[in-house]
């Protein structure tokens, strides 16, 4: 068990790890000394979050040089929370290309066209900060995947990306690197979108509970 401050038979890591499994308060009653009790307000959903901006151009730089680049399309930020997995990469990769967030100059309709009915691109950020939780003034990241463990997810959402649009009209950052981001939003149009919750089976969370339990 980590060298932490426990409540019970859990550290404080465990629990929040439990709750957000559960998606639910978890009270101390009718538990023993098992669990702990904490406001709704502090727990985060267990879901995959994405910042999706449209946007005329957009860039990443590691150490100043570009890595990669896009003209009109999508930039992505991705969260990955630690109970995510492949259901909530394809949620997100099938939503985010699906959204229609461009106007069609043949209807005038502003809200008409996908990302790929205009034939744009995309370019995918991997961001931890999106799970970040203020403790004071000091953010805290504890919800979100360990990053060998969410490089791999990661990898795999990018790869479903290109499999189900263009391999060449998807591009991503530097998994874990200090970037410099650039873009020029477009609107500004900036939406937010989270995997439902629902799309984690039963199976998923059990594996989850045991991993916790066992000190994983």
């Amino acid at each position: 068990m980590p060298n932490t401050p426990k409540y019970g038979y859990f550290s404080v890591a465990q629990l929040d790890r439990l709750k957000s499994i559960f998606n639910k308060n978890i009270s101390d009653k009718g538990f023993g000394n098992y669990f702990y009790s904490d406001q709704d307000s502090k727990k985060q959903k267990a879901t995959m979050k994405a910042v999706v901006q449209r946007v005329i151009s957009a860039s990443v730089e590691v150490e100043g040089r570009t890595v990669s680049a896009i003209g009109p399309g999508l930039l992505v930020l991705v969260g990955v929370h630690d109970l995510d997995t492949d259901s909530d990469a394809d949620y997100i990769c099938r939503k985010v290309l699906n959204m229609r967030l461009f106007p069609n100059e043949k209807t005038g309709k502003s809200w008409d066209q996908s990302v790929m009915q205009k034939n744009y691109e995309v370019l995918l950020v991997s961001q931890f900060t999106l799970y970040g939780i203020l403790k004071g003034n000091k953010p805290d990241f504890h919800v979100a995947m360990a990053p060998d463990r969410a490089k791999s997810l990661y990898a795999s959402l990018v790869e479903r990306f290109q499999r189900s649009y263009k391999a060449d009209a998807v591009k991503d950052g530097v998994f874990g690197a200090m970037m410099k981001v650039n873009l020029v939003n477009d609107g500004p149009v900036t939406l937010q979108l989270e995997s439902p919750q629902s799309s984690r089976n039963s199976n998923d969370a059990t594996a989850e509970v045991e991993r916790t339990m066992n000190g994983e």
